[in-house]
């Protein structure tokens, strides 16, 4: 059986490729390159008072309520869609009716969420740590 002409076109080019590369490679680890320069300290990121301001007055009360919204979720009871109960009581269902490979993904996705809660945990804690000590509170100057 003979391929068709769009299956010996990318057999060519493939071929075409492959040679290429062959030929490339050799001239192109033979150049010597300088030795990398040894690594800086890392600068500190500079704010302007605009920049802070949204800073700490936008994203990190908006990130905090999203933790803390995430949190609830996931330690919610059964009838919370999206918490470890309401995924624990699908699996047991499925598993009732028979559905054995979808018990086993929903269970799989519980145990997943329930390992959550403590990067959960941890970015508000860093988040806490941050305007804390980068963020005036309201009325101060």
């Amino acid at each position: 059986m003979r391929g068709t002409t769009w299956t010996r076109r990318l057999a060519l080019a493939g071929g075409g490729v492959a040679a290429g590369l062959l030929v490339v490679t050799p001239l192109a680890s033979a150049q010597s390159s300088p030795p990398p320069a040894a690594p800086s300290a890392v600068a500190p990121i500079t704010l302007s008072p605009e920049e802070s301001q949204q800073v700490c007055g936008d994203w990190v009360p908006k990130l905090q309520k999203r933790t803390q919204n995430l949190t609830e979720r996931i330690n919610g009871g059964a009838e919370v869609a999206g918490s470890v109960a309401n995924l624990k009581a699908r699996a047991a269902d499925q598993k009732a009716k028979g559905h054995t490979a979808a018990a086993d993904r929903l269970q799989k996705r519980a145990d997943q969420r329930q390992g959550r809660i403590s990067q959960l945990a941890d970015a508000k804690q860093k988040l806490d740590a941050f305007a804390s000590a980068h963020c005036k509170p309201a009325g101060t100057k």
